[in-house]
């Protein structure tokens, strides 16, 4: 049962990470990319704590999509501070020509 979980936290991580690719290829902006993969993280997280609720069927099964959500909104960390650093790149290399 717990295999089930790791691979369906799984695919809503890379899910999760491919549309935040496809907004970020629409927009051309990594901050709506992190947004919405922050915004993914609350959707995601609901999705599975519901779905571990009707597996499971035990009350203590929500904390499965709090785990879901803590590591999707740890991802759009990431890729905030990457949009951090790469905003401060960019405006260096304007800067020094």
């Amino acid at each position: 049962m717990s295999d089930f979980f790791l691979i369906l936290m799984g695919f809503f991580i890379v899910v999760a990470n491919i549309i935040g690719f496809i907004s970020y290829k629409k927009k051309k902006n990594l901050y709506f990319a992190a947004l919405t993969i922050l915004l993914l993280a609350v959707l995601f997280g609901t999705i599975g704590g519901v779905l571990a609720l009707f597996v499971i069927r035990d009350a203590f099964a929500i904390f499965y999509g709090m785990q879901l959500g803590y590591y999707l909104i740890i991802n759009s960390v990431i890729v905030f501070l990457i949009a951090i650093l790469a905003t401060v790149i960019n405006k260096f290399n304007n800067r020094k020509m």
